[in-house]
Protein backbone atom coordinates (compact mmCIF):
# COMPACT_ATOMS: atom_id res chain seq x y z
CA UNK A 1 0.00 0.00 0.00
CA UNK A 2 1.41 3.47 -0.85
CA UNK A 3 2.74 5.47 2.10
CA UNK A 4 0.12 8.32 2.04
CA UNK A 5 -2.75 5.83 2.15
CA UNK A 6 -1.27 4.06 5.16
CA UNK A 7 -1.09 7.35 7.05
CA UNK A 8 -4.73 8.14 6.30
CA UNK A 9 -5.87 4.87 7.80
CA UNK A 10 -4.25 5.63 11.16
CA UNK A 11 -5.23 9.28 11.54
CA UNK A 12 -8.62 9.97 13.13
CA UNK A 13 -11.00 12.17 11.17
CA UNK A 14 -11.19 15.84 12.10
CA UNK A 15 -14.29 15.74 14.31
CA UNK A 16 -13.06 12.56 15.99
CA UNK A 17 -9.76 14.30 16.69
CA UNK A 18 -11.65 17.27 18.16
CA UNK A 19 -13.59 14.88 20.42
CA UNK A 20 -10.38 13.16 21.55
CA UNK A 21 -8.67 16.42 22.45
CA UNK A 22 -11.74 17.73 24.30
CA UNK A 23 -11.95 14.51 26.31
CA UNK A 24 -8.21 14.55 27.03
CA UNK A 25 -8.60 18.07 28.45
CA UNK A 26 -11.55 16.93 30.58
CA UNK A 27 -14.04 19.38 29.09
CA UNK A 28 -17.71 18.89 29.89
CA UNK A 29 -19.65 16.45 27.65
CA UNK A 30 -21.99 19.33 26.79
CA UNK A 31 -19.04 21.44 25.68
CA UNK A 32 -17.92 18.57 23.46
CA UNK A 33 -21.37 18.31 21.90
CA UNK A 34 -21.62 22.06 21.39
CA UNK A 35 -18.12 22.51 19.92
CA UNK A 36 -18.43 19.56 17.54
CA UNK A 37 -21.85 20.86 16.48
CA UNK A 38 -20.54 24.35 15.73
CA UNK A 39 -17.50 23.04 13.86
CA UNK A 40 -19.76 20.74 11.85
CA UNK A 41 -22.11 23.63 11.00
CA UNK A 42 -19.12 25.76 9.98
CA UNK A 43 -17.91 23.04 7.61
CA UNK A 44 -21.38 22.51 6.13
CA UNK A 45 -21.93 26.28 5.76
CA UNK A 46 -18.88 26.42 3.51
CA UNK A 47 -19.89 23.48 1.31
CA UNK A 48 -18.03 20.75 3.19
CA UNK A 49 -14.63 22.38 2.67
CA UNK A 50 -11.95 21.22 5.06
CA UNK A 51 -11.16 23.85 7.71
CA UNK A 52 -7.46 23.70 6.82
CA UNK A 53 -8.37 25.39 3.51
CA UNK A 54 -10.29 28.18 5.24
CA UNK A 55 -9.19 31.19 7.19
CA UNK A 56 -10.29 34.40 8.79
CA UNK A 57 -12.62 35.43 5.97
CA UNK A 58 -14.65 32.21 6.24
CA UNK A 59 -14.90 32.47 10.03
CA UNK A 60 -16.17 36.05 9.82
CA UNK A 61 -18.67 35.07 7.09
CA UNK A 62 -20.02 32.24 9.23
CA UNK A 63 -20.36 34.36 12.37
CA UNK A 64 -22.00 37.16 10.38
CA UNK A 65 -24.43 34.66 8.89
CA UNK A 66 -25.34 33.48 12.39
CA UNK A 67 -26.02 37.03 13.52
CA UNK A 68 -27.93 38.22 10.46
CA UNK A 69 -29.71 35.19 9.00
CA UNK A 70 -29.69 32.90 12.02
CA UNK A 71 -30.76 35.72 14.35
CA UNK A 72 -28.83 34.12 17.20
CA UNK A 73 -28.06 35.84 20.48
CA UNK A 74 -24.64 37.31 21.12
CA UNK A 75 -23.86 34.54 23.61
CA UNK A 76 -24.66 31.90 20.98
CA UNK A 77 -22.42 33.63 18.46
CA UNK A 78 -19.70 33.80 21.12
CA UNK A 79 -20.01 30.05 21.73
CA UNK A 80 -19.61 29.40 18.00
CA UNK A 81 -16.56 31.68 17.95
CA UNK A 82 -14.94 29.79 20.81
CA UNK A 83 -15.58 26.46 19.10
CA UNK A 84 -13.84 27.77 15.98
CA UNK A 85 -10.98 29.18 18.06
CA UNK A 86 -10.60 25.74 19.63
CA UNK A 87 -10.38 24.27 16.13
CA UNK A 88 -7.75 26.87 15.16
CA UNK A 89 -5.64 26.00 18.21
CA UNK A 90 -5.96 22.33 17.30
CA UNK A 91 -4.56 23.21 13.86
CA UNK A 92 -1.72 25.19 15.45
CA UNK A 93 -2.88 28.70 14.50
CA UNK A 94 -1.88 31.23 17.18
CA UNK A 95 -4.94 32.23 19.20
CA UNK A 96 -4.02 35.88 19.63
CA UNK A 97 -3.73 36.46 15.89
CA UNK A 98 -7.11 34.93 15.13
CA UNK A 99 -9.05 36.41 18.03
CA UNK A 100 -7.94 40.02 17.39
CA UNK A 101 -8.63 39.90 13.67
CA UNK A 102 -12.02 38.25 14.05
CA UNK A 103 -13.12 40.74 16.71
CA UNK A 104 -12.19 43.65 14.44
CA UNK A 105 -14.15 42.29 11.49
CA UNK A 106 -17.24 41.00 13.30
Amino acid sequence: MPEPLQNLQHQPRLLDRVRLVIRARHYSPRTETAYVGWIRRFILFHGKRHPSTMGEREVVAFLSHLAVRGEVAASTQNQALHALLFLCRLRGVPRKRYRNRIAQNA
